[in-house]
């Protein structure tokens, strides 16, 4: 696990959702405890998802975090006192000019292929799309690579989560959009950011972060990812999702006193 020194170094703490601390979409005890232990040792913490904006907007208000960034790194969520503030790239007239293209996409995926069907959190989303490729549906391989091909062929920027193909238009990736946050919220300088700020996560969508920070955590279902991570995490821990993250969380705050 991380060196004592590093952590003692670090400001705050960056992780996934889905399969990182949600284990099947279940936010466990273990899970929960462990966000708290990091909020009372003092660190700040950020959800780096590619859930919607508007579970971004329930979480910032219930858990004790500064805020989400949501769908991959395009919509932020800052907590503002006792509500929330949302911010976008770009003026609204971009903004609904990338939602229109993202609406148009929907209708051709839907025509091409239609037995791919939509997440079921896609009424919450504001930036990007989502379909279901292992969470209440199983595409298989063929159809995944079809739909990728589709959001490509569109202009459009492709992420897969371990439960989630997405397609945005938007400019940033969760690394941009962590860091852009942290920046805009903490006025941390963004190149200090990389080495302050610890990454924890645990699939493909996951890769620019690993990439980017400096001190990055992986849970153990990490490892079925690794054909496709171009740079891994630097510490895995031996359980999986919210056990895993639960370890991790242990070993940051056992090791900053």
């Amino acid at each position: 696990m991380m060196p004592p020194a590093e952590t003692r170094g670090l400001v705050g703490v960056l992780f996934d959702l889905d399969d990182t601390v949600l284990s099947h979409g279940v936010l466990t005890r273990e899970a929960y405890e462990a966000i708290w232990s990091m909020h009372e040792a003092g660190l700040r913490l950020v959800a780096v998802t590619g859930r919607p904006s508007g579970w971004g907007e329930v979480i910032a208000r219930q858990w004790p975090i500064d805020g989400a960034v949501t769908e991959n790194g395009a919509v932020h969520v800052v907590r503002d006192g006792k509500g929330v503030t949302l911010t976008f790239d770009g003026d609204a007239e971009a903004v609904a000019h990338r939602r229109a293209r993202l609406d148009a996409l929907v209708v051709t995926v839907a025509k091409a292929l239609p037995h791919v069907k939509l997440a079921d959190d896609n009424h919450a989303r504001r930036s990007d799309v989502a379909w279901d490729i292992g969470e209440r549906e199983r595409l298989d391989a063929s159809s995944i690579a079809e739909l990728a091909q589709l959001v490509v062929a569109s202009g459009a920027r492709t992420t897969r989560s371990s439960v989630h193909l997405h397609a945005s238009f938007e400019r940033d990736d969760k690394a941009s959009g962590a860091i852009r946050f942290v920046h805009a919220r903490f006025g941390d300088d963004s190149g200090a950011a990389l080495h302050r700020w610890a990454f924890v996560g645990d699939s493909g969508n996951d890769a620019a972060c690993f990439a980017a920070f400096t001190h990055t955590f992986g849970v153990e279902n990490v490892r079925a990812y690794a054909r496709v991570l171009t740079v891994p995490p630097r510490w895995v821990a031996p359980s999986k999702r919210g056990a895993g993250f639960a370890e991790i969380a242990k070993t940051i705050v056992s090791s900053r006193w």
